[in-house]
């Protein structure tokens, strides 16, 4: 494995979202965040494992309230604005995806194309859907997504709660089954609806290896033989193959053979990417993850160590030279 890695799934729990817990935000299902946050704690983080760089995130979506309609433009830009500083005093050891605010389309591209034009960030979070029920497919994303596909710029794919989560969650953390699920079931409905007919050159990273979608992958392409919804698009299983094959699948807690074998059914060495989410999860918890990565026999030498950082360079190019990983 190499010692000079790029971890696409790392988290930011800087002030602007210090703040937003601060002011009352929680997260359903009882999930809890650490308590701080440094970017001392983070290099050296970054230093124990052989990280270079990390693409930060902060993986919520936010609404604006009756009371406060600008809460979560206010709060994107303010977290976008804390990126782009962090990357200028650090050079080579951090970049970012794109805080968007979730209260319409319109609001959502005017802070991505600040965040792109005016900070420099690398990518664009979305979330697996959007404050409202708002999946990929819908509405809400289709003019987000446009403009992520004409630019050309990565964007990832974090898990959040399903609207569902009272009804099917059992009161226990989300993460444990609703997060992956609802990854599967964005991108599912993305390829259902023509998402990747209209736009067949998005740069998507899933989280957590795609959850359950790379074992879903045959089933979500007989479907389309089988038949379709009311208003769906017209696609066939060599579609779905193709999408699938095209995605890009990160290892953050998905680092064992029960994960990467089936994304290795779906899609090629060169599409997985090296992920910690960090310091969502625990050190402890990243190090066994990482562990089991490095004994995976599923990959050659090279491969593995192209997991840690190459495959990344190609979304990410303003690393290369500061990383010292050959471009692609």
């Amino acid at each position: 494995m190499t010692a000079r890695r790029i971890d696409v799934h790392s988290h930011y729990l800087g002030p602007a979202v210090a703040e937003m817990f601060a002011s009352g935000f929680s997260l359903a299902g009882g999930y809890k965040i650490p308590a701080r946050w440094s970017t001392e704690a983070a290099l050296a983080f970054m230093d124990r494992h052989g990280i270079a760089t990390q693409i930060l995130s902060a993986p919520w979506s936010f609404r604006g309230t009756p009371e406060d309609p600008a809460l979560a433009t206010r709060f994107c830009r303010a977290v976008n604005e804390e990126y782009a500083e962090l990357a200028e005093k650090h050079p080579g050891r951090f970049g970012a995806f794109a805080s968007l605010p979730a209260d319409d389309s319109a609001s959502a591209l005017a802070e991505l194309r600040h965040a792109l034009d005016v900070l420099h960030l690398d990518g664009v979070l979305l979330t697996s859907n959007a404050e409202g029920g708002h999946y990929l497919g819908g509405d809400h994303y289709e003019p987000i997504l446009a403009e992520i596909h004409e630019r050309g710029v990565p964007a990832f794919v974090h898990p959040r709660n399903p609207p569902c989560l009272d009804a099917v969650g059992f009161g226990r953390s989300p993460s444990v089954v609703e997060f992956t699920f609802d990854t599967a079931r964005t991108v599912t409905n993305a390829i259902y609806t023509g998402v990747f007919q209209r736009y067949p050159g998005l740069k998507l990273i899933l989280a957590h290896c795609g959850g359950p979608l790379p074992s879903l992958g045959w089933r979500i392409a007989e479907h389309t033989v089988m038949g379709m919804g009311p208003g769906d698009a017209d696609i066939d299983p060599a579609h779905v193959t193709g999408v699938l094959r095209g995605l890009y699948y990160e290892t953050a807690l998905a680092g064992g053979p029960h994960s990467l074998r089936p994304a290795l059914e779906v899609t090629s060495p060169g599409h997985l990417l090296f992920g910690t989410d960090w310091p969502l999860a625990p050190e402890a918890t990243v190090t066994r993850n990482n562990d089991n990565l490095a004994a995976f026999d599923g990959l050659t030498a090279d491969e593995l160590a192209a997991v840690g950082g190459a495959n990344a360079v190609p979304l990410f190019p303003r690393f290369s030279r500061l990383t010292c990983f050959p471009e692609t």
